[in-house]
């Protein structure tokens, strides 16, 4: 049986940057495939109850930065509480990560983590163009033809494709793992789906 996980998540996602790197290590250590699916949470929310940052109880907020602490610290995963450039859009961020995959997998698996690491660990803006330029450079891919490929329609629509596609599969939050139909929501689901990879 061929072992596969569709990886829906947003380049923004504090989560999903502290738990990139032990997904893609388990999903190896398993030879599972991975399907790259960034998505648009700000569509995602509104029909899934979910609410963006801002719109939330100052007491979910606050348990969120000790929750986020915790899994840091535990993980020895820098990240910075209160980023420079937090809230911000990732739309732009996602296409560059879509544009990346048409070079593979492996290319945009490593751009994704790394410009997660560039607004949780570095203060980079993800939604500024140079900035996503020199994250794409410095993971040794050609920029130039990332951006072009990025500002493409056919990548927006694949960007709208995947996120509508994540709400038709009842994905509500990022990072969700779907593997063999069964949703893991959650970097802290991943003993879980390494489980279910396992069998």
């Amino acid at each position: 049986m061929n072992k596969h996980v569709d990886y829906y998540f947003t380049p923004i996602s504090p989560y999903v940057y502290l738990g990139h790197a032990r997904f893609v290590a388990i999903a190896r250590r398993h030879g599972a495939s991975i399907a790259v699916k960034p998505i648009n949470l700000g569509q995602v929310f509104p029909v899934s109850g979910g609410l963006p940052l801002s719109k939330r109880a100052p007491q979910r907020q606050a348990y969120r930065l000790v929750e986020l602490k915790r899994w840091s610290h535990f993980l020895q995963v820098p990240l910075n509480l209160q980023p420079a450039h937090f809230p911000v859009s990732a739309d732009l961020a996602a296409r560059w990560v879509l544009a990346a995959l048409e070079q593979g997998v492996d290319a945009a698996l490593d751009l994704a983590f790394a410009q997660g690491r560039a607004l949780w660990a570095e203060d980079k803006d993800l939604a500024d163009g140079p900035t996503l330029a020199a994250i794409a450079t410095a993971q040794r891919l050609d920029a130039a033809a990332l951006e072009e490929r990025a500002n493409a329609p056919d990548i927006a629509m694949r960007y709208a494709v995947l996120t509508q596609e994540a709400i038709d599969r009842g994905v509500f939050g990022a990072p969700t793992y779907v593997c063999g139909g069964e949703l893991f929501w959650g970097q802290d689901r991943l003993d879980f789906l390494d489980r279910a990879l396992a069998k």
